[in-house]
């Protein structure tokens, strides 16, 4: 299953969006912090965190990234920042 690494990033307004954002990526990321949050999805899985993020967010106050990201590459990390790392599997829950 070929996975490729996405960097998700959001502001979003409203405290309880933001918490349903928050703990839904989470299940999908293997690192980040606050509102960024590095995740290793299929293309199915891209999917689904789209249709979720649309139907929580509200278009005209909150934004949210997506930025395709070459996971073969090495990162530049500063401070505690560490390597993204694709797993042999994921456990989304």
């Amino acid at each position: 299953m070929n996975r490729t690494l996405f960097l998700i990033a959001y502001d979003i307004t409203d405290d309880n969006r933001l918490n349903d954002v928050r703990e839904f990526l989470k299940g999908y990321s293997t690192g980040g912090q606050k509102s960024v949050y590095e995740c290793f999805l299929t293309d199915g899985e891209l999917a689904h965190v789209k249709r979720f993020i649309d139907r929580v967010i509200f278009e005209e106050e909150d934004r949210v990234h997506i930025f395709t990201m070459d996971g073969r590459s090495k990162t530049h990390t500063l401070g505690i920042g560490v390597q993204p790392k694709d797993p042999e599997y994921f456990y989304i829950g």
